[in-house]
């Protein structure tokens, strides 16, 4: 029975020894930093797969900078795959520069933005400092590198422009971001250019489009607040009207030449259908003919034409067939 018991608290003891060794350093550096964290806890974090280290540090930093956290909101936001160490260090960037943001908030922003390539961390940063987008953007891979827009001279003209916004972390969660800032700025720029009278105008105030887009509201529903709009370029491009002109007169060309096609092919059927009837009475004539002898034939036989009627009937014949030998050679 004594060897049991001594067994017991041998392997407690070897239990303990073990926690302790493996937690003593964690456990010291948290209370030197006067964000205790008891070992039934790190014990516990452990169990659920939960980095220790990570979790006391990320507290250690945040107690340091004034800000009180339990290991159990850490804990929460890290098993709902949340970056624990950036959003403890946007919580800080925001109480520094005194921007109204919770921990619930900035473990929302947080999720929010999970995937999409931005942090809020970065929202943070962004409301403190304003940053620009290009407009259109300018990376690498970029499929325009201007925003078009047809004056109503039928000139095109070329723009870019920097859009300097701020986070606006109230509505951050749920709205859009950059790429709708591009895409209403760019809308507005094209709306703004089609409206002028002609491309000068566009040229010799370019403000006026900054003007017209920036009280337009396009941050209604989207993560930022808008600046300002500067317009950075103005160029003038291609003769767009004149060459939807030329585009519509060759269409105009090719739909009355095949008009025209149609109506020679009519004619030519026509003329067919012509000759094929010249043919026809031609038949009927030559059939006509050869009833005469038949006729001449009966007429004999019933005395209606004697011999001499038939002579005389020749002598005129040959007499017509003379002169119209002598009227075709006079013609020729």
């Amino acid at each position: 029975m004594q060897i049991i018991i001594y067994s017991v608290l041998g392997l407690v003891f070897l239990v303990v020894g073990l926690i302790f060794i493996n937690y003593v350093g964690i456990f010291v550096r948290s209370l030197l930093s006067g964000a205790t964290v008891g070992f039934p806890t790190l014990v516990a974090m452990s169990l659920r797969k939960v980095p220790v280290s990570m979790i006391v540090d990320a507290r250690i930093t945040a107690v340091k900078a004034g800000i009180h956290l339990s290991t159990d909101e850490l804990e929460a936001h890290f098993l709902a795959e949340g970056n624990v160490e950036q959003t403890v260090q946007a919580l800080i960037a925001a109480d520094k520069a005194k921007i109204n943001l919770d921990w619930r908030r900035a473990c929302a922003i947080d999720l929010a933005t999970k995937g999409t390539g931005k942090s809020v961390l970065e929202a943070v940063r962004t409301s403190i400092n304003p940053k620009v987008i290009e407009c259109p953007s300018q990376d690498v891979g970029a499929s325009k590198r201007s925003i078009d827009g047809v004056a109503k001279d039928g000139i095109q003209v070329k723009a870019k422009a920097r859009v300097t916004v701020r986070s606006n972390l109230d509505n951050y969660v749920g709205s859009a971001l950059e790429e709708t800032i591009i895409a209403r700025v760019g809308e507005g720029i094209v709306t703004t250019i089609g409206s002028a009278g002609t491309y000068k105008d566009v040229l010799e105030s370019p403000d006026k489009i900054s003007k017209v887009v920036l009280g337009r509201g396009l941050d209604v529903g989207t993560a930022f607040e808008i600046l300002s709009i500067d317009i950075a370029d103005v160029d003038v491009g291609e003769n767009i009207g004149a060459k939807l002109q030329e585009s519509q007169a060759e269409a105009d060309k090719n739909v009355a030449q095949a008009k025209a096609e149609m109506r020679r092919a009519a004619a030519v059927a026509l003329e067919q259908e012509m000759k094929a009837k010249v043919e026809e009475m031609k038949a009927k004539v030559v059939e006509a003919e050869a009833e005469v002898p038949l006729a001449l034939a009966e007429a004999f036989r019933s005395g209606n034409l004697g011999v001499m009627d038939y002579y005389r009937l020749n002598n005129i014949k040959a007499d017509t067939d003379m002169r119209d030998s002598i009227a075709n050679e006079t013609e020729e």
